[in-house]
This record gives C-alpha cells, structure tokens and sequence, in this order.
C-alpha cells in the first residue's frame, strides 16, 4: 500500500514538473525567424505593363545573350520581352525614355557610351537611380573589328566600362553589346577571361532608320508576333524613340507581353589602369556624394529694391 502510495505521488510530481516546463517554454519568445520579403512598390497606374519578373545572371566566363548572334541561353518564357537601349546617354531624348518606363513602372538596360555618360553624368546616374540596369557600349562606340591591334579593341572596352562607372558613381552591370553587334573572337576572348557578359538582340527596332515613332513600334510588334518573344534593341538618343516608347509599352500591354528585367549576380569590376586613364576626361566632375548638395552651395534670396 505505501509502495502504491509512494508511486503515486512520484507520478503527480512528474506531472507537475513536466507542466511547468511546458508553461515555462511558452513564456520563452519564439526563435526569430527570416525578415518577410520587402512587399512589392504598388504601381500608380493600373494599366502599366510593370515588371513580370526580374532574373539574375551569373556573368562568369562571359556568357552570351540574344538568339541573333548567341544561342546558348534561352531564358525567356513566351511573350516574355527584355527592352535595351543603346548610345546614350543624351539631353532630353533619355529623359523622356525613363518618363515612359516610370509612367508604367517598367524597367529596361541601358548599353552606356563611357564619352556619353562622362559628358552627361546626371543624366546616368538619374538611369541608374530609377532601378534601371546599367551596361556599356565601348568608350566611343568603335567598331572593334576595324580594330589593327588588338590592345586598341581592349582600350576601347576598357575605358568605357571606367568611364560609365565613373559618371554613375555606383557599382554598374557588367553586360556589354557590341557597337554594331560587331564581335570578334579576340574580344569576346577579353570579355570572357573579364567575366563580362555579351548581349546581342532578338528584335531589332532598326530605329536608326526608322524615323516614324508609328512605324518603329509597328516593327517591333510585327518581328515579336513572329518570334513570340525577345530581347528588344532600341537607342535613347534618338527624339523618334523616346516618342516611340509610350506608345510601344502599351502596346505590349495590350497584346499580353512581359516585361522581364536583367540584373546581374555582381557588380562589373575596373582596371586601375583605366580608371586613371579617363580622369583627364572628367574635367571637374567630383566623385559621387562627395559633392555638397545644391541647395547648400545656390538658393534662391528676395530681390533687391
């Protein structure tokens, strides 16, 4: 009877421990756990043709894009399009691209000129601030074939991809086209052993001829229709398509394309070199946010009597 007794008053106190162990665990706070993802920016405008979605490339070893000249990565779904824009930037006509890709919270890469966008740097950097992704296009948009030697053809990579990371002030995309879409062994060769990646086109907008902002879009939706998707190629130095890309974002709406946007895995890395070889192209322009800012240094006083 006691042994009976003496059990069963060994099971309550087990009982009893076990309950407050229990109760002591739920006072504990709860392990953290991961941050929830950032929620995505609403779009102010309801019929924008906005973002699908965006893909990260590894640039390693120099991969090449667009089906018109490589044909090893086909990462577009149907009526999935990629918009580029070559040359730039320039006065207003680059303006009035980002006005239209923000109008429809759409976002596009940007093949810079290094002479271009040391000469216009808020203008890149305004591309770069919109989330827009940022490549380069050579130093002076040479034709790298016409090239004797072969350093020359490397110059010409090279200070332009300086010059570019220059003007923004900020990490760049290293995604390269080649003027004219000219490649040539030696410099795909370059870009590869630079972990550079080449991006060609699947839609042409031939823009550079074809003046008639109607025509132009008439174009695109017409070679789209008959591939079914692709990385488009357009320049925003021409007036014609800046006046173009409203219209072609609807457009692109309407039919059921989507929009997806490039970034890539890391961040495009200078040559020292290079870099102190464009400063004597900078004339005067300070590094980014080193500057004080405007307001500090001019504003606006009453005038005199």
């Amino acid at each position: 009877m006691r042994t009976l007794r003496h059990g069963s008053v060994l099971l309550a106190l087990m009982a009893f421990v076990s309950v407050a162990e229990a109760a002591g665990d739920a006072k504990k706070p709860a392990a953290a756990g991961p941050p929830p993802p950032p929620a995505a920016a609403v779009c102010a405008n309801a019929n924008a043709l906005g973002v699908s979605r965006t893909v990260e490339i590894d640039t390693k070893g120099g991969p090449g894009f667009g089906f018109e000249q490589y044909k090893a990565y086909d990462f577009l779904e149907p009526k999935e399009v990629v918009l580029t824009f070559d040359d730039g930037p320039q006065v207003n006509t680059t303006k009035g691209v980002l006005d239209a890709l923000a109008k429809h919270c759409a976002k596009a890469t940007f093949f810079s000129i290094g002479k271009m966008a040391i000469g216009l740097p808020e203008i890149i950097r305004e591309v770069a601030r919109a989330g827009h992704t940022v490549g380069t296009q050579t130093w002076a948009h040479s034709d790298l074939r016409r090239k004797k030697v072969e350093k020359e053809g490397i110059d010409e990579i090279e200070r332009g991809l300086s010059g570019v990371h220059r003007a923004v002030g900020a990490p760049i995309a290293p995604f390269f086209r080649f003027p004219y879409l000219l490649d040539s062994p030696a410099m795909l060769k370059h870009l590869s052993d630079r972990n550079i990646a080449v991006f060609s086109m699947d839609v042409d907008s031939f823009d550079f001829k074809n003046r008639d902002p109607d025509v132009m879009v008439k174009v695109i939706m017409e070679k789209l229709e008959k591939k079914g998707k692709g990385i488009i190629l357009m320049h925003d130095i021409h007036k014609h398509t800046a006046k173009a890309v409203p219209v072609l974002l609807e457009r692109l709406k309407a039919d059921g394309y989507k929009l997806v946007h490039i970034k890539p895995a890391g961040s495009a890395a200078t040559l020292p070199e290079y870099d102190a070889l464009i400063e004597k192209d900078v004339k005067g322009l300070p590094a980014a946010g080193s500057e004080r800012p405007l307001s500090s240094v001019v504003r606006t006083v009453p005038s005199g009597p």
